[in-house]
């Protein structure tokens, strides 16, 4: 019988806190070709779904927080429950879509069952269709529901999802004979040590002050705007597809990651969002909650969390494209350095050791107050760089759905699929009714600096009407 871990119930904890909110994550498999016949459809589900875990359980909650919930079998699990299907709305363009993905997503689960739902949705324009994946977020983070997903697929012979972070040098082996061996002289013994407790001593004042700046972080409200507040119960949902090839250009040319470049372009959304309804952008308005995957190779599907968090601010102050993105840079690199992630995961760690009726009483009350120091969550995770099929039709894309809560309005999830990289943005139905300026944004901002990657000037109405507001020089 396994229990969740206390990161793991948190996630219910601050579904609780909030009628209006529903914690679930999600992706979407769009679908080259007509729908297949829906017996057989629901026949392939049921043998690939049978064989995840979690999927025909549910979860036992304990009297007073005793214990942490626990896993159990569910008794007449019925997958016809889990199953739905449903046809979009003539024309069966992305607006149709993406308003039936809100709708999917904005109500919650039932916890008297498996905690997920499949939605097959048909009707789709050039001849498409799509599944639907919802998933509680206390059974699985970014990384491990985009495994799941994967395992809907046909099989194939290739490693379905990348791994996480960026690939590194694997140490040669020493050649035979030439093996390392004990040393025996009892200074360097003495020196090994003192370099080791060096070591755990630095590593430990790092993840202190790490601790010290999440826990700022938390409680120093962010600058005010309208990007955060209190949520209604309903959502609005967008996707922007750009090609991958061209963010890893601009991460090339510029030196940063491509995690860089995404945030920078997160970032360029937001300032075009805040512009737009009037507000000045300020240094501190953009403080955002930008997960880290703590995840082993060895563990990359186990349904539960591993994450730790990172809390950078944004530069949406900042007008130029490329100084949007050295800033994001230098401040990841700093908020890398800080310790903030080792501080995270320690903190996650510890919270397991505590008797789970005092960490889940902590949690809630937490949860229950209001939050004003993060903004906006953003999310990126490594997807299948090979093209996936789902009962032999080609998955033309994936779309990530990332949820909402504690006062976020909107929230971004970022999956990279085969040449493409998508950023699937949620919101607030009411709070966040400007969400395609985000998405605009976004878009625009990837645009701009694969063409200044280039060397090139790429312009948009807005420039030509007011060229002073990009920092792009239109001499």
């Amino acid at each position: 019988m396994t229990h969740l871990t206390t990161l793991d119930a948190s996630f219910l904890q601050a579904e609780d806190s909030d009628r209006h909110v529903s914690l679930a994550i999600g992706g979407i498999a769009i679908i080259d070709g007509p729908a297949p016949d829906h017996g057989r459809l629901k026949t392939m589900l049921a043998e690939r779904i049978g064989a995840i875990p979690r999927f025909n359980q549910v979860l036992r909650m304990r009297p007073f927080d005793v214990g942490a919930p626990q896993w159990v079998d569910a008794a007449g699990f019925d997958l016809s429950r889990h199953i739905r299907r449903v046809a979009v709305p003539a024309p069966g363009a992305d607006g149709e879509l993406f308003r039936v993905v809100a709708d999917v997503m904005e109500r919650r689960l039932d916890r008297a069952h498996p905690l997920w739902e499949c939605w097959v949705i048909e009707g789709l324009t050039d001849n498409r269709w799509a599944i639907l994946m919802k998933i509680h977020h206390c059974m699985a983070d970014g990384v491990s529901a985009t495994h799941i997903l994967s395992r809907l697929c046909d099989p194939t012979g290739d490693n379905a999802i990348a791994a996480p972070g960026r690939a590194g040098r694997t140490a040669a082996a020493p050649p035979p004979g030439r093996r390392a061996v004990p040393e025996l002289n009892p200074l360097a013994w003495a020196d090994n040590a003192w370099r080791a407790a060096g070591a755990v001593t630095n590593a430990a004042a790092r993840a202190m002050a790490g601790a010290t700046e999440i826990a700022t972080g938390l409680l120093r409200p962010a600058g005010g705007s309208s990007l955060t507040g209190p949520v209604t119960a309903m959502r609005r949902y967008r996707a922007v597809r750009v090609r991958l090839a061209e963010v890893e250009t601009v991460s090339r040319k510029f030196d940063v990651t491509i995690n860089d470049v995404v945030l920078a372009a997160i970032t360029e959304g937001f300032r075009a969002v805040l512009l737009h309804r009037g507000e000045q952008p300020r240094t501190d308005s953009l403080r955002t909650l930008v997960p880290v995957s703590v995840r082993s190779a060895e563990a990359p599907d186990t349904p539960d969390n591993r994450i730790s968090i990172m809390l950078p601010y944004l530069p949406v102050d900042l007008d130029d494209p490329v100084q949007q993105l050295r800033t994001v840079h230098t401040r990841l690199t700093r908020t890398k350095r800080s310790g903030q992630r080792q501080a995270g995961n320690m903190l996650v760690s510890a919270a397991n050791v505590v008797p789970f009726m005092l960490s889940s009483w902590a949690i809630r009350l937490l949860t229950r107050l209001p939050q004003r120091g993060i903004v906006t969550l953003a999310t990126n995770v490594p997807g299948p760089r090979h093209r996936l099929r789902i009962m032999g039709g080609k998955v033309a894309g994936l779309l990530p759905i990332a949820p909402i809560a504690l006062r976020l309005r909107t929230g971004v999830a970022v999956l990279s699929y085969a040449d493409e990289l998508v950023f699937g943005i949620t919101a607030d139905y009411d709070g966040a009714a400007d969400v395609e300026l985000l998405a605009e944004g976004i878009g625009r901002a990837v645009a701009r600096l694969a063409a200044l990657s280039r060397d090139e000037v790429l312009l948009f109405p807005a420039d030509r009407e007011d060229p002073h507001r990009t920092g792009i020089r239109t001499a």
